[in-house]
């Protein structure tokens, strides 16, 4: 008789069918997911003439999903430790596709606004979700690169969000990139069915049968006798449920506490481009398909980088890899109020994109990869939602600056602020006495 470590036999696993099946439904949500986020600002300057609103008005109106966004990283990031995260990541894909169709039907700001802040529920609660289980299946030696390679994704879905908008907004009115939204419901099904549950998960609820299953698709070699028990990592064998407090024990606080900043000024720089780069460049004399192009070069560069960034991180230290990121993400939102010719701006805008975009995704799996698994979703779940504070003021800080009729260039500057403040508070985690890094270090000894 043994007691069977899951999450040591995934560290130890090679790249395989099931692995690839969960990268793909993952990377799948994540498209979606960052399609219905992308397409409120590549409609805003169209929704702001139709619907006769203000700048200031238009910045509330996107931040009502971020407030969305920041209860459902918080609630539903914790749920999946509760219920499991198959039927939690169903939920948010149902939330964020039917009431993102449903915005498309509404002619005034409150209850467009009200709309979007349900389905921001669903847009912010899959996150760390969907980062989580990614973190959790995937081989410890190319985890970071998994990682980001599924959260690229997520530009993916905002190239599809400006694609769409370029090709039938000025046709078909702005209403029809929001109707879009809605198919994805039909993918519902088909996520619980392949979706393998997590394994923390599992193991709390000693559910052998599944465990075996999936231990069997993971390493098909693995024997398993008939008397094999499963236990979770040492870390992992408190018996409680996760709570935040334990995110602060153990010396993870002042790390902690570091993420969230990191997060929130990490989130700042994403969705003040993502909400207000097509009308900003709009303002700039740009007609509306060429700003929507810019938007295109934008999550070009985020696909880059994301993956770029996880692979340096396989490579490197992690932390040094996302503190580069994000500084470097600061002086390219600068070099954007320099005068230069469109070749080089679409350029700079993709950099911009690599370090700000990219650069969230790796943070994404550095916060991962930082907290032990019985709390990882309640930690990435707590810094998404924290960070959401930082998402909800970007719109309304740069709707406001807009309002004003300040320089243009004061936008780019605040908002590569953000990035070099968050630099500054990624250098500050520290690694040493975290439980994780104790957990991998025991991980490591059990395996060598």
């Amino acid at each position: 008789m043994r007691e069977i470590n899951v999450h040591e036999l995934v560290d130890r696993a090679q790249f395989n069918r099931f692995h690839a099946k969960v990268l793909a439904w993952c990377f799948l949500v994540i498209i979606i997911d960052g399609y219905d986020l992308a397409v409120a600002g590549a409609a805003l300057p169209v929704i702001m003439k139709e619907m006769g609103v203000t700048a200031a008005t238009a910045g509330f109106m996107a931040s009502s999903a971020l407030f969305g966004m920041m209860f459902g990283a918080i609630f539903l990031g914790a749920l999946s430790d509760k219920i499991g995260r198959r039927w939690t990541i169903s939920l948010c894909v149902f939330l964020f596709s039917v009431f993102t169709a449903a915005a498309g039907l509404t002619t005034d700001p409150v209850t467009f606004s009200v709309m979007r802040f349900i389905a921001g529920l669903g847009i912010g609660g899959v996150m760390p979700n969907i980062t989580a289980q990614m973190t959790e299946y995937a081989p410890k030696r190319m985890r970071s690169f998994l990682t980001t390679l599924m959260f690229s994704g997520y530009a993916i879905g905002g190239i599809l969000a400006a694609v769409l908008g370029k090709q039938f907004i000025a046709q078909f009115g702005w209403q029809i990139v929001f109707f879009a939204a809605v198919a994805p419901v039909l993918l519902i099904p088909f996520i619980l069915k392949p979706m393998p549950e997590s394994l923390s998960f599992l193991v709390s609820r000693r559910d052998s049968v599944h465990l075996r299953e999936i231990v069997q698709s993971i390493d098909p070699a693995f024997k398993i006798g008939a008397d094999d028990t499963f236990r979770p990592p040492r870390a992992d064998e408190s018996g409680k449920g996760a709570t935040v407090a334990q995110l602060f024990q153990d010396g993870r606080g002042p790390s902690t506490l570091m993420f969230w900043v990191a997060f929130f000024t990490g989130l700042f720089m994403i969705y003040a481009l993502s909400t207000w780069l097509t009308k900003l460049m709009a303002m700039s004399g740009y007609s509306l398909g060429s700003a929507l192009s810019f938007v295109i070069a934008l999550n070009v560069g985020a696909i880059v980088g994301s993956i770029g960034g996880g692979w340096l991180a396989d490579r490197f230290q992690i932390k040094w890899v996302v503190v580069c990121m994000y500084a470097l993400g600061g002086v390219f939102l600068y070099m954007m109020t320099l005068k230069t010719s469109i070749e080089v701006l679409y350029l700079i805008i993709a950099a911009v994109g690599a370090c700000s975009t990219g650069g969230q995704i790796v943070v994404y799996a550095y916060c991962g990869q930082y907290y032990p698994s019985a709390i990882r979703s309640t930690g990435i779940g707590m810094a998404s939602g924290i960070g959401r504070l930082g998402a909800i003021a970007a719109p309304l800080l740069i709707g406001l600056i807009v309002s004003l009729q300040l320089p243009l260039e004061q936008n780019f500057l605040v908002i590569g602020a953000a990035g070099v403040l968050g630099a500054l508070a990624l250098a500050c985690i520290k690694h040493g006495p975290s439980a994780s890094g104790l957990a991998l270090k025991a991980a490591a000894a059990t395996a060598a």
